[in-house]
This record gives structure tokens, sequence and C-alpha cells, in this order.
């Protein structure tokens, strides 16, 4: 199973972006507090989160508390652009390990020491830093979980579906 965490959200669009793309994808979504929001109705309507319920969302009062509840037979990244391992080099297609990836706070990315100690854990997204300072962290997630779902060989999504009103039939 895929799972996508993020550390201490900032923005409530990321965060729905990256719902909408854990539920369309099977994957678990594991918020590590604190916001930067409020998790209530109101501020989930206005992130477009109708679909909230369809969601398995894990969450968890700090990094520590995540990082124990990650058991043996599990595979964490660390999402980062200081990485030096490419996302795509990985191989992610054992379906024996949960694979967790991790992604920073939108201002401030991850702790410097926790980056540290798992220096090999790291991956990061190509892109030209010369123009950018990062990218976006919903399309990041989008990006990693695909990558990880095509070695998978999209276990569990529908590869072809027919709708009422198709408008390629």
């Amino acid at each position: 199973m895929n799972h996508i965490a993020l550390f201490e959200p900032r923005i409530h669009f990321n965060t729905g972006n990256i719902a909408r793309t854990c539920a369309a994808t099977n994957t678990v979504l594991h918020l590590i507090e604190p916001f930067g929001f409020e998790i209530s109705d109101k501020h989930l309507k206005r992130a477009g989160l109708d679909y909230w319920d369809k969601v398995n969302i894990v969450y968890h009062e700090s990094l520590e508390a995540f990082m124990s509840s990650i058991t043996d037979g599990s595979q964490l990244y660390l999402v980062s652009k200081f990485a030096e391992h490419v996302y795509s080099d990985v191989d992610y297609s054992d379906d024996n390990l949960d694979h967790y990836f991790l992604f920073g706070r939108e201002d401030t990315g991850l702790p410097e020491a926790f980056m540290h100690e798992h220096r090999d854990e790291c991956i990061r997204i190509p892109m030209n830093d010369e123009h950018v300072r990062s990218l976006n962290l919903s399309n990041c997630a989008c990006m990693i979980v695909y990558e990880a779902l095509r070695q998978q060989a999209f276990r569990g999504l529908e590869l072809v579906h027919t709708y009422e009103k198709d408008k390629l039939k």
C-alpha cells in the first residue's frame, strides 16, 4: 500500500488536492499536526473536499508519533529538493512493503536534523533550481504516488472505465 504523509501542512488547498489524489488512488493520507488551517466542515468545503469521507486519513500529533506508527516491512521516503536520489530511480514495486512518502511544510520543509538522520531515504524530483525555489506540494505528491503506482502496474485502479456519456464512443 502507498501512503502520503504531510508534515505540518500549512495550505488547505494543497491538502485538499492531495486528499483528492489519495481518494483516486486508494492511497492512505497521514496528516501530522499542527496544521496551518482548521479541519472543519467550512474549511473542507472551501477546499473542495466533498470527497473527504472517501479518503483513509490518519492523524498524528507529532512527527515522532508518525514515525512510531510505521511498522516493519515498510519503506519511508523523504521527498526533498535537497535529496541526491531521483524519485524515478527508486524501486517501489515490492507488494510486500508499505511505501510512505513524507513531504515537509510548504514554507520550511522537513526539519534539518530529521533529514540528516534519514539521508539515505531522501528522494528528489528533478527541476531547474535556477528558475524556481520549489514545486507545488500537491503536484509533487501526485507525481510521486503515480510513479509508485506505475511500477505497481496500477494495482487496484481502473485502467479503462466506460461512462454513460462517453465522449470517445
